[in-house]
């Protein structure tokens, strides 16, 4: 079984603060096998995270968490970024054109642009797998909504900690029974639902530190963009 953190954010992200070494640093020093930088509506830095994983002894995993009409979905071995604004399933479309992947983050958390309060269930179901467990949580919910519709859908199940921050990395992971320590043969088991989730919650300290320096980025970038 492989450990892969496959919901993670770089200082690409309008709410990452930390570079691509960083993340790459601390998922090897985890012990894990391998890493997606999952910017929003961006793929430059999880492409070059992807290229310097082997110096880290990972195997990099190329995505990004776009942002549908409806909410974010998490767009996994993609060659190319998807078009943010999209409604749900032309974003699934997007993604599957590429033989990508399609994990929906945190469905039920409407505070986190999760989609399931604005697509019905059916559609819902039409993505390759659920996150089940984001690290990110208050009262872990929306991550038990999330296990039971992937239950009851029989869809394929990851984790994720949804970093914002280099420590946070590995907090939750998708263990993956791959055929090897590959991208492709991860995305592969994934697909066939060979995986299982192991993580534990965000210090609520630092969930809310990840939030403040999120919106203090965000608002920076607004201002800067408007000069």
């Amino acid at each position: 079984m492989l450990s892969v953190e496959l919901h993670a954010h770089s200082a690409l992200s309008f709410d990452g603060r930390d570079p691509i070494e960083l993340l790459l640093a601390q998922a090897e020093a985890v012990g894990l096998d391998a890493l997606a930088v999952t910017d929003h509506d961006g793929i430059d830095a999880s492409r070059e995270a992807a290229e310097r994983a082997p110096d880290f002894g990972l195997v990099g995993i190329v995505g990004s968490e776009v942002t549908s009409a409806a909410g974010h979905v998490l767009a996994l071995d993609i060659e190319e970024g998807v078009p943010a604004g999209l409604p749900f399933a032309e974003t699934l479309s997007a993604i599957h054109e590429q033989g990508g992947l399609a994990v929906v983050p945190h469905p039920f958390q409407r505070s986190r642009s999760g989609v399931a309060p604005n697509v019905t269930r059916e559609a819902l179901a039409g993505a390759d797998a659920v996150e089940v467990y984001n690290s990110r949580l208050l009262t872990g919910r929306s991550n038990r909504r999330a296990a039971r519709f992937a239950r009851e859908r029989d869809l394929p199940a990851t984790a994720g900690s949804d970093a914002h921050i280099a420590e946070m990395v590995g907090q939750a992971v998708t263990q993956v029974d791959a055929a090897e320590r590959s991208a492709g043969a991860i995305i592969a088991a994934i697909r066939e639902g060979r995986t299982a989730v192991i993580g534990k919650r965000t210090p609520w300290r630092i969930s809310l530190r990840q939030a403040a320096g999120g919106v203090e980025r965000r608002v920076r970038s607004r201002l800067a963009g408007s000069f």
